[in-house]
């Protein structure tokens, strides 16, 4: 998945580089950056740093990973938070967009990120994801890299009410627990009641034949079939007037998966696939589930996940990043692949 935002320790991350939040001194600080300090080698790292001398403020550079999974550690002063006035919102995308720069030239595929500037430094955290998902998007847009924010929680990540309540509403509304679908057994009279009133031919259906009249009309259903998962797909995407490129970019979806896609007819996807799909085509309610059903799959009203992609579809919103950002915070999985 080219960009997905997880729960985990940042030291933890089996990536090419991780993103230290740091200060321009390139000292060892506190929060973030000081748990990277500790995990990489406080000594080592400290000594590589000091070799550097310093960094700006938006500005990136790089060490070595030493003791953490990471091959690289990129080290960027995010913006201490003064309102917003003060050049804030530039400077912290250019940590982003600096960072990226320099995994790229590396040799990277992977990066993850913490949440830059949204702790000591004081940046309100719904801008501070803002923005960092904005410069990670356009980033993406143009290049191939997985990006990964990570957080040690979900309230790290904040979405306004003014998106969270019509969802919340309409969970509500949609939403059926599974337990509330469990019908009471039958009882014993009512099973009677409903034997005697069933025809025969349903209470002994006959045996199936292994006859030749048999599979010829298992031939007949075969022939019958609809056009498959990955043929509709790409009759789709010439009928939208996309790319390949546009198609699996809007959809946070691996080039090489969707290679597969395109190279095998017969080839069925998880079922987040094929709704990331579903929202980089921009499809209807109606034309999703048509989607959904190609792959075998069927949205329902009792999975949480299903009513929030619902939702963004009958709203006319397709951001994969934005509904995402919903599904991190109501523990679904995301979408991309």
């Amino acid at each position: 998945m080219p960009f997905t935002i997880v729960r985990n320790d940042i030291t933890l991350m089996q990536v090419d580089a991780i993103v230290n939040a740091a200060n321009t001194s390139l000292q060892m600080g506190a929060g973030v950056c000081g748990a990277i300090f500790k995990a990489a080698g406080i000594s080592e790292l400290q000594e590589e740093c000091a070799a550097i001398g310093g960094c700006e403020t938006g500005e990136a550079v790089i060490t070595q990973g030493y003791r953490l999974p990471a091959k690289h550690i990129i080290h960027t002063p995010g913006p201490v938070w003064h309102g917003g006035g003060k050049g804030e919102e530039e400077l912290l995308r250019n940590c982003y967009s600096n960072s990226l720069a320099l995994a790229e030239q590396y040799g990277c595929e992977s990066i993850a990120f913490p949440l830059i500037s949204s702790g000591l430094f004081g940046y309100p955290k719904n801008e501070a994801l803002r923005i960092g998902s904005s410069a990670i998007q356009q980033f993406l847009e143009h290049r191939e890299m997985d990006v990964h924010l990570v957080v040690f929680d979900k309230e790290a990540v904040e979405v306004s009410q003014q998106v969270l309540g019509p969802i919340d509403a309409y969970i509500d509304q949609h939403y059926v627990e599974a337990n509330l679908l469990k019908r009471r057994s039958m009882l014993k009279v009512e099973q009677d009641a409903l034997f005697e009133q069933m025809p025969t031919a349903e209470m002994h259906p006959p045996a199936p034949s292994v006859g030749g009249s048999s599979i010829a009309g298992l031939d007949a259903v075969i022939e019958q079939l609809d056009e498959p998962f990955s043929q509709t797909l790409l009759r789709l995407i010439d009928a939208k007037g996309c790319t390949d490129v546009e198609i699996y970019k809007r959809a946070n979806m691996d080039r090489k998966l969707f290679s597969k896609i395109r190279s095998n007819p017969a080839y069925m996807p998880s079922k987040k696939t094929a709704v990331s799909l579903a929202v980089a085509l921009r499809l209807n309610l109606e034309e999703t589930e048509d989607l959904l059903e190609r792959a075998g799959y069927a949205l329902s009203r009792s999975q949480k996940f299903d009513v929030i992609i619902e939702y963004f579809i009958v709203n006319g919103s397709y951001d994969i990043f934005a509904i995402n950002e919903v599904l991190f915070l109501y523990d679904q999985p995301l979408l991309g692949s």
